[in-house]
């Protein structure tokens, strides 16, 4: 054990949250995700009266996801829970020779869930729907234009400084998970509403901004909020759903539905799956290949509405 590791149950989880933030680089929203998924571990070894994670057994884990299958949580959710385990006992392992109760338990099958998209129609309401040219209608409209036509992740979009952006190449330069960067291009329609936000929103909303509040109301980030400070993650997704309900899109509407639509509206129209893989940012073809299976999904239903002999 290294000297100022500490010891007990709570203080080796904050170790381990800390060599991911440090050693591993997670993204903040990853790294959430690992703490909320750890404090609910914790809190079960502390009511399994567990003295230190040196007398973690098998028993102890088998115990936990038995707890877990009793809250009808997700296949994904539990993938999740146990990749969360693996990896912290690993840790242990390595750290202060603990036992790893995960080595020999093989992993669970993943839910495949295909993800939910817009329409090509819903997207042109969507687009259509910050009307007027108030500050927040043209920030709104130039985020929705952005986002789907380069497919950033949310965090992306919301994290974008003004510096990244080349309007002349209509291009962006993104920061992505493991801090890789990659440029995206973006098309006339984007940059024609970038251009109506950069000139007349944002620099409304950040004045506004700065007389409320001083100089934390003034940013780099790109889209800001109605008090000249950055957006958040949560922010966009309200915009995005009141949006979307004012424009008649009944489905639910999740945070990522623009970039999905992106990536299958390109693949519905021929582009490579390795050209969508680099777009999106994924370091595996493999992540990128869900959306093969429903470009597949999409394929048999215009099939069996339009072919004579369904």
């Amino acid at each position: 054990m290294r000297p100022s590791e500490p010891n007990g149950l709570e203080p080796q989880v904050a170790w381990y949250l800390e060599e991911l933030r440090v050693g591993r680089r997670l993204s903040p929203h990853t790294l959430d995700a690992y703490r909320r998924d750890l404090a609910d571990y914790l809190e079960f070894a502390r009511r399994y009266r567990l003295p230190d994670w040196h007398a973690a057994t098998t028993t102890l884990v088998d115990a936990y996801f038995a707890s877990l299958a009793k809250r009808h949580l997700s296949g994904n959710t539990l993938s999740r829970r146990r990749s969360a385990l693996r990896g912290f006992h690993a840790y242990l392992a390595r750290r202060v020779a603990a036992g790893n109760p995960l080595a020999d338990l093989p992993p669970p099958r993943r839910e495949r869930r295909l993800p939910r998209v817009l329409s090509i129609e819903e997207i042109d309401r969507l687009m259509s729907q910050p009307e007027g040219h108030e500050p927040l209608a043209l920030r709104d409209r130039a985020m929705f234009e952005l986002a789907y036509a380069s497919g950033l992740r949310v965090s992306e979009l919301c994290g974008l400084e003004r510096s990244r952006l080349d309007l002349a190449s209509r291009t962006v330069a993104v920061t992505g998970k493991g801090s890789k960067e990659r440029v995206v291009p973006f098309g006339r329609a984007a940059e024609r509403a970038l251009r109506a936000y950069l000139e007349h929103g944002r620099p409304a909303l950040t004045t506004q901004g700065g007389r409320r509040s001083g100089p934390i109301g003034r940013t780099d980030q790109l889209f800001v909020n109605a008090h000249g400070r950055a957006l958040s993650r949560v922010g966009f997704w309200k915009i995005l759903k009141r949006h979307a309900r004012t424009a008649g899109i009944s489905s639910r509407v999740h945070p990522h539905i623009l970039r999905h639509s992106f990536a299958t509206h390109l693949l519905h129209g021929g582009a490579d799956l390795r050209v969508v893989q680099e777009l999106l940012g994924h370091a595996s073809v493999a992540t990128t290949a869900i959306y093969t299976h429903l470009d597949r999904a999409y394929l048999t239903e215009v099939h069996r509405t339009f072919h004579p002999r369904p």
